[in-house]
């Protein structure tokens, strides 16, 4: 028997995605976000939900590109810290010492010191009420050179931070329990 517990937004644990953009006045910004993810293999591309009352909005509108940089355990101080205040009202990176690295491909920085980081251009915007989604076909990825070797576990080697918005708590992916697209074989 199930139970209704009315409308929610209910896919998680989120990544823990640190967006890098630029301001209007060139300053490197970060914020932390946790809705959104994978938009497309072919392109490759990236989602992130922004309320159009925050700063990134703005950014991201004014310069058609950002960063998603991924953070491992270390920095969940950091990471929540770019989640509490605003851009407009500090500079982040100046406050908690991390660095803003201005992106190869795209005029967005991304944060040196994450396992991860992602350079995305703007292409697809899409209004759904209380945020809007942008959609970012993917320029680059960069790891550190440490996790270049092992695509396939990267998730895992990397320790890349998690968040779950209902019990607001960062997690770690937790253990393997099967291969995909082979465990299912058992059913052809």
């Amino acid at each position: 028997m199930k139970k209704s517990i009315g409308i929610r937004e209910m896919i998680f644990p989120d990544p823990v995605m640190i967006v890098g953009t630029y301001g209007e006045d060139g300053r490197a910004n970060a914020a932390a976000f946790a809705w959104g993810g994978t938009a497309s293999a072919d392109p490759a591309a990236l989602s992130v939900a922004v309320r159009p009352s925050r700063y990134t909005y703005e950014n991201i509108m004014l310069r058609k590109a950002f960063t998603v940089s991924l953070p491992s355990p270390e920095y969940v101080d950091e990471c929540d810290y770019f989640g509490i205040v605003s851009g407009r009202d500090v500079d982040k990176f100046e406050k908690t010492g991390l660095t803003p690295v201005k992106g190869e491909f795209v005029d967005a920085p991304y944060v040196g010191e994450f396992p991860v980081n992602i350079e995305c251009e703007v292409s697809h915007v899409l209004d759904l009420g209380a945020h809007t989604l942008f959609i970012g076909e993917v320029r680059d990825v960069k790891v550190d050179e440490g996790l270049a070797g092992d695509i396939k576990g990267l998730w895992q080697s990397s320790r890349i931070l998690t968040y779950d918005s209902h019990a607001l708590s960062y997690l770690l992916p937790g253990e393997e329990i099967a291969k995909a697209f082979s465990c299912g074989l058992r059913f052809k």
